[in-house]
C-alpha cells in the first residue's frame, strides 16, 4: 500500500468513525464481525443487503462495502459475485489498490486473461515489483497456450463419486490403493446445520471401495467416531494405515473459526474420535491440510503462521513419537505471496501442492516440486488438462502409477468442488524381429544383447522360430548385437523416437555362418572387367562394418563367373575381381593380412538355397547350377541361372586373428 492509498484509507476510516451513528449501521457492524470471525457466507449476505440500502451518493461507503463483499465471496468461491463486487468497488474509487489485484485474480479465474493482464498491470503501477501480480501476468499469458497444447493426461469427472453438493481432497488408502476417502457436504439429514462460513452443510468423511473386479462402488458416509457435527477433511494416512491426520474446523461461537490438525487412530476396523495434534501451543494459528511423508518422518501442512511469505504457506514438522518438532517453512521456492495449499508427499524428493501464487491458469493450480541433491526445490505447473481456469487441488496417486484423483470446481456455476480422475496413458515401445542366417533360415536360440544410454543391459534368447521382442524407452540410443554359435556377430544401432506414442521397431538380423561361403549381395562389375561399379559401394561398406564388428576373423574373398568363356580366362577375370574387392576393403581400413583374394572362375557352380527358390520359381532347393543343368533350361531361365552363378562370396578362414 503506497502513502497516498494509506492516507486515503485513514481518512475513510475516520469518516466511518465520526459518522458512525448515520453511516455504520448495526447491520454493517454485524457483517464486519462475521467476516472477522470467518463466517464469510453470512457476512456476504448482510453486506449485499447493506449495499443495496446505501445511497449511491455515499460513494466511499459503497466502495468500502463492495470491496468487503467481494472478499467474502472470494473466500467461498462465488467468483462471479466477487467479480461484480470488486468492479463496483473500483467504480466507487475504493482507495486501496488491492482491489485491482483482486479484480485481476477473478478475471484470471474466469478465463478472461486479457482483462486479468490489464488489471494486474494497473495494480503494478501502484505496487511495482509485486511478484503476485508479475506471476499472475505470466500465468495469464501462458494459459491459452497450455490449454491449446495440453499434456497427455486423461482427466474424467467421477460422476459416480460426485453429488449436487461439494466433495474434495480425495486420498487413496490401502496396500492396493483400492479405497478412497474424501470429504463431502452431502447429507441425508434435512435438518443439518448450514455452515455460516461456506453456506453449505459441514463436511464429513466418505469412503468408496473397489470390488473384486476393480470397479469402484458407490460412496458411503463413514460411520466412525472421527466424523462429528463439525467440519472434517483432507485426510492423510500413515504407511501402516493405522493413523489418520486430517483437518478439523470447530465452530466456536465465541471465537475465530480456526482450522486445526487432528489425529485419529484405527482400531477394530474403525476410526476413533480425533484429538488435536499439538504442533503449536496456541489455538489461534491456523493449521490445515496435513500430509504425512511415506517414510513417516515428517508431517507437512499449511499454516498462516507469522514469518511466512504471505498468504498461507506450506510447513513441515519432524515427527518425534507422538510429538512434533518445530515448524519449518519450506521456503520461497515453494511458498509465495499467495496461498500454497493441499500438500501431497509422494516420496522423499517429490511434493505436489496447489497454489495461486505461482504462474497458473487461474484460481488454484496443481504443481509438482522436485528437490535436487542440494536441497533446492524445482517447481513446475502440471498444466492442462490437470489444471483449468478454476481451482484444482488435493491430488492423490495410486502408488507409483501415474494415475489417481484430484478435486476441482471447474464447470460448476456454484463453485462447488468435485472429484476427478486422472491417468497418464501408458505408451509401449518395443523392438522385435527375427534372427536369420543369410539364406533366411531362422536361427534357434540366437542371443540378442541390448545396451542403452538409459542403463539397460539386457540379454534375450530368440525363440525356436528365431523371433525376439524387447521393451525399450523413449529418446534413448541403443546398441544391439545378435550372435549365435557358428555365426558371425551382427551389430545394429537404434535411436528411439522422443514422441510419446505406442511404437514397435522391426529389426531382423541376418547372421553369416562361419562354416560356409556367403554371397555378398549387390556387387557389380563393368562388363568383362574387374572394375567395381559405384552401386557396389553400399554392400562393400557393410562388409567393412562386418569385419570391424568381428575383429578376430580373416576371410577369403572369392569371385565366381558364369559358364561362358574359357576356364583360364574366367579364372583370371575372377581373380582380378576378387582383388578389386580386397583393395576396396583395405582402402576402408581393413588390415591386408585379414584378407585373401581367390578367383574361382566357373569351377564352383552355385547350389540353390531356400532364399533363391522364392525369387526363381523354376529352381528348387539343392539344385546345382552346372553347365549341364543350365542347358536344360529355357533361354530366359539360362540367363537367370548364369546371373546367379556370377557372384562374389566371402568365407571365414580363421576366428583367432590377433588373439595370441
Amino acid at each position: 500500500m503506497n502513502l497516498r492509498t494509506f492516507l486515503s484509507l485513514v481518512l475513510l476510516l475516520a469518516l466511518f468513525v465520526t459518522g458512525l451513528s448515520s453511516c455504520k449501521t448495526p447491520k454493517l457492524a454485524d457483517a464486519e464481525e462475521k467476516q472477522r470471525i470467518g463466517e464469510y457466507y453470512e457476512a456476504s449476505a448482510i453486506y449485499r443487503k447493506v449495499y443495496a440500502k446505501t445511497p449511491a451518493k455515499k460513494r466511499d461507503l459503497r466502495g468500502y462495502i463492495a470491496f468487503r463483499m467481494g472478499e467474502c465471496n472470494r473466500q467461498i468461491n462465488h467468483t462471479l459475485r466477487a467479480t461484480s463486487a470488486y468492479l463496483n468497488a473500483i467504480r466507487y474509487n475504493y482507495p486501496d489498490s488491492i482491489v485491482l489485484l483482486r479484480a485481476a485474480q477473478m478475471a484470471h479465474k474466469n478465463g478472461k486473461y486479457n482483462d486479468a493482464i490489464r488489471y494486474y498491470n494497473e495494480y503494478l503501477v501502484n505496487q511495482p515489483g509485486d511478484l503476485l501480480a508479475i506471476n499472475g501476468i505470466k500465468g495469464a499469458e501462458q494459459a491459452p497456450e497450455w490449454k491449446k497444447n495440453p499434456t497427455k493426461y486423461i482427466v474424467k469427472r467421477m460422476d459416480k463419486f460426485n453429488s449436487r453438493r461439494s466433495e474434495f481432497s480425495p486420498m487413496l488408502y490401502g496396500d492396493k490403493y483400492d479405497q478412497l476417502y474424501f470429504a463431502s457436504s452431502r447429507t441425508k439429514n434435512k435438518e443439518a446445520q448450514i455452515s455460516a462460513i461456506t453456506g453449505l452443510n459441514n463436511n464429513n468423511f466418505f469412503i468408496v471401495k473397489q470390488d473384486e473386479k476393480g470397479e469402484w462402488l458407490v460412496p458411503e458416509e463413514l460411520e466412525d467416531a472421527v466424523n462429528t457435527e463439525f467440519d472434517e477433511g483432507t485426510p492423510s494416512f500413515s504407511k501402516d494405515g493405522n493413523t489418520m491426520y486430517y483437518t478439523y474446523c470447530s465452530q466456536n461461537p465465541e471465537g475465530n473459526r480456526t482450522a486445526e490438525i487432528y489425529v485419529s487412530t484405527r482400531s477394530s476396523a474403525s476410526w476413533g474420535k480425533g484429538t488435536r495434534a499439538t504442533i503449536v501451543k496456541d489455538s489461534v494459528t491456523a493449521l490445515a491440510h496435513p500430509a504425512i511423508s511415506p517414510d513417516g518422518k515428517y508431517l507437512y501442512y499449511v499454516s498462516d503462521a507469522i514469518g511466512g511469505y504471505g498468504g498461507k504457506d506450506i510447513f513441515r514438522s519432524r515427527l518425534i513419537g507422538n510429538d512434533f518438532g518445530p515448524m519449518e517453512n519450506l521456503g520461497p521456492e515453494i511458498n509465495t505471496r499467495g496461498d500454497e495449499l493441499f500438500p501431497y508427499v509422494r516420496d522423499s524428493v517429490t511434493l505436489y501442492f496447489a497454489s495461486n501464487g505461482h504462474p497458473g491458469m487461474g484460481g488454484l493450480d496443481l504443481f509438482k516440486a522436485t528437490q535436487d541433491s542440494l536441497g533446492r526445490w524445482h517447481v513446475e505447473n502440471m498444466l492442462a488438462p490437470i489444471n483449468s481456469m478454476a481451482d484444482d487441488f488435493g491430488i492423490t496417486f495410486s502408488g507409483e502409477k501415474e494415475k489417481g484423483f484430484f478435486s476441482s470446481n471447474r464447470n460448476d456455476a456454484r463453485g462447488s468442488d468435485h472429484i476427478y480422475s486422472f491417468e497418464y496413458p501408458t505408451f509401449t515401445l518395443f523392438i522385435e524381429g527375427i534372427v536369420f542366417d543369410v539364406d533366411e533360415y531362422p536361427i534357434e536360440e540366437a542371443t540378442i544383447r541390448i545396451v542403452g544410454k538409459d542403463g539397460l543391459n539386457e540379454k534375450t534368447i530368440a525363440k525356436k522360430d528365431g523371433s525376439y521382442k524387447v521393451e525399450l524407452e523413449r529418446d534413448i540410443r541403443y546398441v544391439m548385437m545378435a550372435s549365435a554359435r557358428g555365426y558371425l556377430n551382427q551389430y545394429f544401432e537404434l535411436k528411439t523416437d522422443p514422441e510419446e506414442k505406442n511404437e514397435t521397431y522391426i529389426v531382423d538380423f541376418f547372421l553369416s555362418p562361419i562354416t560356409k561361403p556367403v554371397v555378398i549381395e549387390n556387387i557389380f562389375y563393368d562388363f568383362d572387367k574387374a572394375t567395381l561399379r559405384p552401386e557396389s559401394q553400399k554392400a562393400l561398406d557393410e562388409m567393412i562394418k562386418m569385419l570391424n564388428d568381428n575383429p578376430n576373423i580373416t576371410i577369403e574373398l572369392g569371385a565366381h563367373t558364369d559358364r561362358k568363356g574359357t576356364d583360364e580366362y574366367n579364372e583370371r577375370l575372377a581373380q582380378r575381381r576378387a582383388q578389386s574387392v580386397v583393395d576396396y576393403l583395405i582402402s576402408g581400413g581393413i588390415a591386408a593380412d585379414r584378407l585373401e583374394a581367390k578367383g574361382y572362375g566357373e569351377s564352383v557352380p552355385k547350389i540353390i538355397n531356400k532364399k533363391l527358390t522364392k525369387e526363381f520359381d523354376f529352381l528348387k532347393e539343392g539344385d546345382v547350377l552346372t553347365e549341364e543343368f543350365i542347358l536344360a533350361l529355357t533361354p530366359e531361365q539360362q540367363e537367370q541361372a548364369d546371373q546367379i552363378n556370377r557372384r562374389t562370396e566371402f568365407k571365414v578362414l580363421r576366428t583367432n586373428y590377433n588373439l595370441f
